[in-house]
């Protein structure tokens, strides 16, 4: 008996720790504490995916399943399923949730953007998906879509509001241009861009992005505790990967400092295929010595490089093996993350000239320019290599941007 009542003594200390633990409450569970008061008596749809969950790791999808006092009606699909099942970049088809037996509607297949008759069957929408901040990840291009297609059949959208892992202060990049408006990079905003995904809803919403300056009827679930220079561990929320990629909280960051570079496949490895994903810039021909050497000598606030040897597991160069550095990021306050690629190619260019270059013809160019959302940068880095000559363009729209945005904060 005694060693009985030491065990449960022992898991309530712990469960107790953990709730101290939890800073910030996410839309989703302020909602749960108003008793889904939004929510009440309608047909619901739900945009989420294994990121949707609370503070106990429990699914968005099975709490308002097993909600009375609302009707769960049907689920939408990003990229990667709404239960995270489905390797990126596969298109997903209609099927029904294995746990619950509802409709799984794609967005991320024949359509990207719900049809009049996907929305029949519901009242309102619901999106809670965790974001990493950077704009050409696909699920803010959901939301937008989602958005659209709400005002366009009169239902509203209730955004159930997550953290911003990158923070709320942090912009870089310069805006999208009309001729590289893509599905990775759907609006016209920084590639980093300082907002939480309640905040970047309402400001696409209030400053006409969405198609035709169309406005849906739009709610925000903020969030409480949460403040905008706060680091994700600071949060005390678990980290679920987003996608299988960015498995761990500091993901994001290294996404934004090698993700577009990353988009020449068949050239470079950023680590995707082996255990460090975006941390990586290595391939057969180099020295791992000296670019590493070479990025050091830049010596870029926040962040140094190590020599790296691996074989990647799968994708570019499986089972081979090659060398490069990997980014270890020391500071992430000061750390300028994007030019991290471009000064990456300043290095090889240097070390190796014409071995890695940013020509017309190089497969997954159109990627890198839809990533960057323009070609001018590209094309004006191609001239002589240097980031001193971009500096300006990457820039450029961000003070403008940070006037704008700030207008539509919900936190401080």
């Amino acid at each position: 008996m005694k060693k009985i009542f030491t065990i449960l003594l022992f898991m309530f200390i712990m469960n107790d720790l953990f709730a101290q633990s939890i800073k910030v409450k996410t839309g989703l569970e302020v909602l749960i504490e108003r008793k889904f008061d939004i929510l009440r008596g309608l047909k619901v749809g739900l945009v989420t995916n294994q990121t949707g969950v609370d503070s106990r790791l429990n699914s968005t999808i099975d709490i308002l399943f097993q909600a009375d006092s609302i009707e769960l009606t049907a689920l939408y699909s990003p990229e990667h399923g709404v239960r995270g099942d489905i390797e990126g970049g596969e298109k997903i088809g209609f099927y029904k949730d294995a746990a619950t037996n509802l409709p799984v509607y794609s967005l991320y297949g024949e359509n990207r953007k719900p049809t009049s008759e996907l929305l029949e069957i519901v009242d309102v929408i619901v999106y809670d998906i965790q974001d990493i901040g950077c704009r050409s990840y696909t699920f803010i291009s959901t939301m937008g879509l989602v958005m659209e297609a709400a005002a366009e059949n009169n239902k509203k959208v209730i955004v159930l509001d997550r953290p911003n892992p990158l923070g709320g202060l942090r912009v870089e990049g310069s805006l999208v241009e009309d001729d590289f408006v893509s599905f990775i990079s759907q609006f016209k905003i920084p590639y980093v861009y300082g907002l939480t995904c309640g905040e970047l809803a309402v400001f696409l919403n209030e400053e006409e992005h969405l198609k035709d300056g169309i406005k849906c009827d739009l709610e925000i679930v903020p969030m409480e505790g949460w403040k905008r220079n706060m680091t994700f561990e600071e949060t005390g929320l678990p980290w679920v990967m987003t996608s299988p990629h960015i498995p761990h909280k500091d993901s994001p960051f290294y996404y934004v400092a090698s993700g577009i570079v990353g988009e020449l496949r068949n050239t470079i490895s950023i680590g995707v295929g082996y255990t460090i994903p975006f941390q990586t810039f290595a391939a057969g021909w180099i020295d791992a010595a000296a670019l590493s050497k070479e990025m050091n000598s830049y010596n870029l606030p926040g962040v140094i490089f190590r020599p790296v040897h691996y074989s990647p597991y799968y994708a570019f160069a499986k089972g081979e093996s090659i060398s490069g550095v990997q980014i270890h990021i020391l500071d992430f306050n000061t750390i300028e993350l994007m030019k991290i690629q471009f000064y990456f190619l300043q290095a090889v260019n240097k070390l190796y000239p014409g071995k890695m270059t940013l020509e017309d013809d190089i497969k997954g160019i159109k990627a890198f320019d839809k990533a960057l959302g323009s070609n001018k940068v590209r094309e004006l880095f191609r001239k002589r290599y240097l980031v001193e000559d971009i500096h300006e363009m990457l820039r450029k729209d961000t003070e403008e941007f940070k006037v704008k945005a700030q207008k539509y904060w919900l936190y401080n």
